[in-house]
């Protein structure tokens, strides 16, 4: 017994064999779009072209600068005028004229002299002096006569001063001293003569003793007279 096919499976198949025949012609279409080149028309030769070389030159590019005017200046401003009202005083300033009429007598004052002081130099003490004073008879230069001024002081000292006064008056064996200060003044004269010892009768006698020098040339500093302090130790020994 013959078996009878479905028509609905052959349908199903001729779908199947269509929708695949319909995929390979749309591969195909699209392959052969790809592939296709498109030509241009072939343009008749032109012949032999030469082609002039351009040398490159730099073309300086002006630019052109408008020049910018300065503003004008600003108008001055006006002058302030202050106005004076009559009934305001003003000061006038008068100019006298330095001239001198012939009849003016112009007066002279006197000018005053001035006197310059001269100057006061202080008495210099005998170890510093520049030039010592000279005692009369000495000779020699500074230093000689520096020391022939000690020795005669001393001579003359030791020659005038009582020496027996101090066992008159009684006082303890043994060595007394008498310190004597004073000046050669600027005229070479013995001056301000004051006297310290163990008592007033041995000051007064070194006093006098001192004031009995002689009269000497002054001192020197500096080059001129000035007066100079001597300090004179007696020295006694009394037995």
């Amino acid at each position: 017994m013959e078996q009878k096919k479905n028509p609905k499976s052959n349908l199903e198949n001729y779908t199947r064999h269509f929708l695949q025949l319909g995929l390979l012609l749309a591969l195909l279409l699209i392959y052969l779009g790809i592939e296709y080149k498109t030509y241009d028309k072939n343009v008749e030769s032109l012949g032999d072209v030469a082609f002039e070389e351009i040398s490159e030159e730099e073309v300086p590019i002006t630019e052109r600068i408008e020049q910018i005017k300065p503003p004008p200046p600003p108008p001055p401003a006006p002058e302030r005028i202050e106005v004076v009202e009559n009934e305001e005083e003003v000061e006038e300033t008068i100019l006298e004229s330095t001239e001198t009429d012939q009849e003016e007598v112009i007066e002279v004052e006197e000018i005053e002299e001035v006197v310059e002081e001269e100057e006061v130099v202080s008495d210099v003490p005998f170890a510093i002096i520049e030039d010592a004073p000279v005692f009369p008879g000495c000779k020699g230069n500074k230093t000689e006569l520096k020391k022939c001024l000690q020795e005669s002081i001393t001579k003359h000292v030791n020659r005038k001063f009582d020496t027996g006064l101090a066992s008159e008056l009684g006082l303890d064996s043994g060595k007394k001293r008498v310190i004597v200060v004073f000046k050669i003044d600027k005229s070479g004269n013995i001056s301000d003569v004051r006297a310290r010892g163990p008592h007033a009768r041995l000051e007064k006698e070194a006093i006098d003793v001192v004031k009995s020098l002689p009269k000497m040339i002054p001192g020197k500093q500096r080059g001129r007279p000035v007066g100079v302090k001597y300090t004179l130790p007696i020295t006694l020994q009394v037995e």
